[in-house]
Protein backbone atom coordinates (compact mmCIF):
# COMPACT_ATOMS: atom_id res chain seq x y z
CA UNK A 1 0.00 0.00 0.00
CA UNK A 2 1.39 3.07 -0.98
CA UNK A 3 -0.15 6.84 -1.32
CA UNK A 4 1.55 9.91 -2.60
CA UNK A 5 0.74 13.90 -2.72
CA UNK A 6 1.39 17.17 -4.00
CA UNK A 7 -0.13 19.60 -2.40
CA UNK A 8 -0.75 22.72 -0.90
CA UNK A 9 -2.12 22.16 2.39
CA UNK A 10 -0.03 21.04 5.91
CA UNK A 11 -0.37 17.85 6.54
CA UNK A 12 -0.73 15.90 9.92
CA UNK A 13 2.08 13.76 10.72
CA UNK A 14 0.82 11.99 13.75
CA UNK A 15 -2.68 11.45 12.20
CA UNK A 16 -0.61 9.88 8.99
CA UNK A 17 1.47 8.21 11.23
CA UNK A 18 -1.32 6.61 13.29
CA UNK A 19 -3.34 5.42 9.79
CA UNK A 20 0.05 4.06 8.31
CA UNK A 21 0.70 1.91 11.71
CA UNK A 22 -3.03 0.94 11.88
CA UNK A 23 -3.06 -0.77 7.92
CA UNK A 24 -1.20 -4.32 9.23
CA UNK A 25 -0.27 -6.07 12.79
CA UNK A 26 3.03 -7.18 11.07
CA UNK A 27 4.18 -3.71 11.20
CA UNK A 28 7.19 -3.93 13.23
CA UNK A 29 8.86 -0.64 11.99
CA UNK A 30 7.43 3.05 10.86
CA UNK A 31 10.42 5.36 9.94
CA UNK A 32 9.36 8.92 8.86
CA UNK A 33 11.35 11.97 7.51
CA UNK A 34 9.94 15.44 7.90
CA UNK A 35 11.74 17.82 5.67
CA UNK A 36 11.41 21.72 6.91
CA UNK A 37 11.80 24.62 5.23
CA UNK A 38 15.16 26.60 6.84
CA UNK A 39 15.56 29.83 7.37
CA UNK A 40 18.81 30.23 6.14
CA UNK A 41 20.18 28.77 2.52
CA UNK A 42 23.76 29.92 1.43
CA UNK A 43 24.45 32.41 4.49
CA UNK A 44 21.18 34.58 3.20
CA UNK A 45 18.04 35.07 5.13
CA UNK A 46 15.30 33.09 3.31
CA UNK A 47 11.89 35.08 4.19
CA UNK A 48 10.02 32.49 2.24
CA UNK A 49 10.22 29.76 -0.70
CA UNK A 50 7.68 29.20 -3.43
CA UNK A 51 8.31 25.75 -4.42
CA UNK A 52 6.45 25.06 -8.40
CA UNK A 53 6.07 21.59 -9.99
CA UNK A 54 4.67 20.17 -13.04
CA UNK A 55 1.26 18.31 -12.58
CA UNK A 56 1.05 14.81 -13.64
CA UNK A 57 5.08 14.88 -14.33
CA UNK A 58 5.83 15.29 -10.69
CA UNK A 59 3.24 12.49 -9.17
CA UNK A 60 4.25 10.23 -11.91
CA UNK A 61 8.15 10.53 -10.55
CA UNK A 62 7.25 10.65 -7.44
CA UNK A 63 5.11 7.41 -8.12
CA UNK A 64 8.29 5.73 -9.98
CA UNK A 65 10.68 5.96 -6.99
CA UNK A 66 7.88 4.43 -4.36
CA UNK A 67 7.75 1.53 -6.91
CA UNK A 68 11.80 0.84 -7.14
CA UNK A 69 11.89 1.24 -3.14
CA UNK A 70 8.96 -1.74 -2.82
CA UNK A 71 11.09 -3.54 -5.25
CA UNK A 72 14.00 -3.01 -3.37
CA UNK A 73 12.76 -3.80 0.27
CA UNK A 74 10.11 -5.60 1.96
CA UNK A 75 7.46 -2.97 2.57
CA UNK A 76 4.07 -2.99 3.97
CA UNK A 77 3.37 1.11 2.93
CA UNK A 78 4.11 3.99 2.27
CA UNK A 79 3.53 7.52 2.56
CA UNK A 80 5.08 10.70 0.25
CA UNK A 81 3.22 14.08 0.22
CA UNK A 82 5.61 17.25 -0.97
CA UNK A 83 4.09 20.24 -0.50
CA UNK A 84 3.87 22.70 -3.04
CA UNK A 85 3.24 27.34 -3.34
CA UNK A 86 4.50 29.49 -0.75
CA UNK A 87 6.38 28.58 2.42
CA UNK A 88 7.66 30.06 5.23
CA UNK A 89 10.72 28.78 7.75
CA UNK A 90 9.72 25.55 10.03
CA UNK A 91 6.55 24.90 7.77
CA UNK A 92 7.21 21.11 6.81
CA UNK A 93 7.75 20.96 2.91
CA UNK A 94 8.03 17.18 2.76
CA UNK A 95 7.05 13.73 4.49
CA UNK A 96 8.28 10.26 3.57
CA UNK A 97 6.86 7.50 6.28
CA UNK A 98 7.59 4.00 5.51
CA UNK A 99 6.18 1.03 7.21
CA UNK A 100 7.94 -2.37 7.35
CA UNK A 101 8.35 -5.89 9.43
CA UNK A 102 11.91 -4.80 10.41
CA UNK A 103 13.60 -1.30 11.13
CA UNK A 104 16.27 -1.87 8.69
CA UNK A 105 14.05 -2.33 5.35
CA UNK A 106 12.06 0.90 6.72
CA UNK A 107 15.19 2.74 7.24
CA UNK A 108 16.93 2.24 4.06
CA UNK A 109 13.74 2.70 2.48
CA UNK A 110 12.99 6.04 3.56
CA UNK A 111 16.16 7.38 3.22
CA UNK A 112 16.65 5.60 -0.45
CA UNK A 113 12.99 7.53 -1.12
CA UNK A 114 13.93 11.12 -0.16
CA UNK A 115 17.37 11.04 -1.73
CA UNK A 116 15.80 9.86 -5.15
CA UNK A 117 12.82 12.87 -4.56
CA UNK A 118 15.72 15.44 -3.80
CA UNK A 119 17.35 14.50 -7.26
CA UNK A 120 14.53 12.69 -9.92
CA UNK A 121 11.26 14.83 -8.83
CA UNK A 122 10.55 17.54 -10.87
CA UNK A 123 10.14 20.55 -8.29
CA UNK A 124 11.31 24.09 -8.72
CA UNK A 125 12.26 26.22 -5.60
CA UNK A 126 12.08 30.00 -5.25
CA UNK A 127 13.49 31.93 -2.62
CA UNK A 128 12.68 35.31 -1.13
CA UNK A 129 15.82 36.40 0.00
CA UNK A 130 16.35 40.07 1.78
CA UNK A 131 18.05 41.05 -1.51
CA UNK A 132 15.17 39.69 -3.61
CA UNK A 133 14.46 36.65 -5.08
CA UNK A 134 16.57 33.64 -6.42
CA UNK A 135 16.12 30.15 -7.90
CA UNK A 136 17.50 27.26 -6.28
CA UNK A 137 20.28 25.38 -8.40
CA UNK A 138 20.12 21.23 -7.71
CA UNK A 139 23.15 20.42 -5.01
CA UNK A 140 25.52 18.73 -5.84
CA UNK A 141 25.33 16.51 -2.46
CA UNK A 142 21.89 15.87 -3.64
CA UNK A 143 23.35 13.87 -6.46
CA UNK A 144 25.71 11.99 -4.52
CA UNK A 145 22.79 10.80 -2.07
CA UNK A 146 21.17 9.56 -5.07
CA UNK A 147 24.13 7.69 -6.67
CA UNK A 148 25.14 5.53 -3.29
CA UNK A 149 22.14 3.88 -4.08
CA UNK A 150 22.88 2.23 -7.56
CA UNK A 151 22.40 -1.37 -8.16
Amino acid sequence: MHQISVQTEPFDITAIQDELRAASPAIGALVSFVGLMRDINEGDTIRTMTLEHYPGMTEKALEAIVTEAHERWNLIGIRVIHRVGELKPQDPIVLVAVTSTHRGAAFQACEFIIDYLKSRAPFWKKERTLEGDRWVDARHTDKEAEDRWAK
